[in-house]
């Protein structure tokens, strides 16, 4: 069973949210931790299918660290198109799996708070993921805008809050910093 003998007996549901930078970074260095631990991690993203530097590094941890994507090489603007609600739908259902298969002990959504936001997702979606969360596996949220409910459920909340950043002086986004 997974984590069992690993320190846990009942995993917990975490939500990483907030308007600040670090969310996914913060899921980042989770998975690193539990790899490390020996521990086997699915990290799905959503909304994300460009190519970074962050999921080069999970490629170096393939024996325990399993990675899919689940978004466009471009942003949701507007109304979602059908590919990218297909492309969500299809996320979900890859959660879904990997959190009830018995594979994985941790299982990070990332930027799933985010698909309720742009409406391809639903707040029904994610609590159905927590009603479906075997009992020693860890679940990670993370995005913008976290359902209240969802907070509710959640046995750790953290907002990343911006207080300042360099986007507003012109930085752009850099290879290895932010992608």
């Amino acid at each position: 069973m997974t984590g069992t003998g690993r320190g846990w007996e009942r995993g917990c549901v975490q939500v990483y949210t907030g308007g600040g930078k670090g969310k996914t970074t913060a899921a980042l260095g989770l998975a690193l931790r539990a790899a490390g631990a020996g521990l086997r991690v699915f990290f799905c993203q959503f909304l994300k299918g460009r190519p970074t530097s962050e999921i080069a590094a999970m490629e170096r941890f393939k024996d325990l660290v399993t990675v899919r994507r689940f978004g466009a090489c471009r942003f949701v603007r507007g109304q979602p198109s059908a590919e990218d609600l297909d492309a969500a739908r299809q996320g979900l259902e890859a959660a879904r799996e990997a959190l009830t298969s018995g594979r994985h002990d941790v299982v990070i959504l990332d930027e799933t708070c985010s698909t309720v936001r742009w409406g391809l997702l639903t707040k029904g979606d994610l609590l159905s993921l927590v009603d479906a969360k075997p009992r020693a596996v860890e679940l990670v949220f993370t995005g913008r805008d976290a359902p209240q409910e969802l907070v509710d459920r959640a046995d750790l909340v953290t907002e990343m809050r911006e207080v300042k950043h360099y986007y507003r002086q012109g930085v752009a986004a850099r290879v290895g910093i932010e992608e």
